[in-house]
């Protein structure tokens, strides 16, 4: 198993890397091989993991047009460097708020190779919600399952094997402020962002029939008017929910111009000034 390094990473080029469509997203382009972003519920630790792995490699702002502050910073672990993106602390990704539109956005349009979902295990069953939703977007998820001591302490006994196989990722059990854990945690992340592991993540399912035919030709219209459209099932799901930031996002063309920049990795000149 590789060790967790303290020291700056290397300089490690990314010519490679279709990287260029995050400028929108207010990460800029830069020396790392993986993008991972953190979430997670507020006081579930989500932090103190993100300090542990970045140290002193850490650089504060505002998301572009937003009042949210982003935190970011760089690991290595092996021979690859690790770029890392510690989302607001959220208790879903229905953007009833800045802060959940600031998540649900990086994770949906971002696209980072993998992502950390940090729960809390004295308080599993709520802060699972969250990681339901995150897992509707994307497969590439490695649970932290962080506070492991208090969850004893409380004489609480959870089964963090078998909690992978019923969520289809792994779940790694870990102490954050003790430092326990974090090499296991970077280790499914490296296997996770290289393709070595993958996920096959138990998905809610749609037992209204009529409703399932509607989602089923709205991903049809979807996937062709935005070929490229990340995740589209679950964009056609949130539109018949009568989500507003989504409608928005397709009223006003921005759902377009973001898979347009994904596709090309272009970036408006207005925007990439925001970055």
């Amino acid at each position: 198993m590789s060790e967790l390094t303290v020291q700056t990473p290397p300089h490690a080029g990314c010519a490679t890397c279709p990287h260029a469509q995050l400028v929108q997203l207010g990460i800029k382009d830069g020396n790392w091989d993986y993008l991972v972003a953190l979430a997670g519920n507020p006081n579930t630790g989500k932090s103190t993991v993100f300090n542990s792995l970045t140290g002193l490699r850490q650089h504060t702002g505002n998301w572009p047009g937003k009042t949210v502050t982003r935190m970011e910073g760089m690991t290595q672990f092996g021979d690859k460097v690790y770029k890392l993106v510690d989302l607001p602390g959220t208790y879903s990704l229905l953007a009833t708020s800045e802060d959940e539109e600031v998540a649900r956005d990086f994770i949906l349009f971002g696209q980072p190779d993998v992502t950390i979902v940090v729960l809390d295990a004295t308080r599993l069953e709520r802060n699972l919600n969250l990681a339901f939703q995150v897992l509707e977007i994307t497969d590439r998820v490695v649970i932290a399952l962080n506070l492991m001591d208090e969850a004893r302490r409380h004489g609480l006994d959870i089964n963090a094997r078998r909690l992978a196989r019923e969520l289809g990722v792994p779940v790694v059990p870990m102490v954050a402020r003790r430092g326990e854990g974090m090499n296991d945690l970077m280790q499914m992340v490296a296997e996770v962002a290289s393709g070595e592991r993958v996920n096959k993540p138990r998905r809610a399912r749609i037992t209204d029939e009529t409703f399932e035919r509607a989602v089923s030709d709205l991903v049809r219209h979807l996937e062709a008017l935005y070929p490229g459209l990340p995740n589209a099932r679950w964009v056609a799901i949130r539109l018949l929910d009568g989500d507003e930031r989504i409608t928005q996002a397709v009223r006003t063309g921005e759902l377009a111009d973001l898979v347009a920049r994904q596709r090309t990795g272009s970036v408006p000149a207005m925007e990439a000034a925001h970055a």
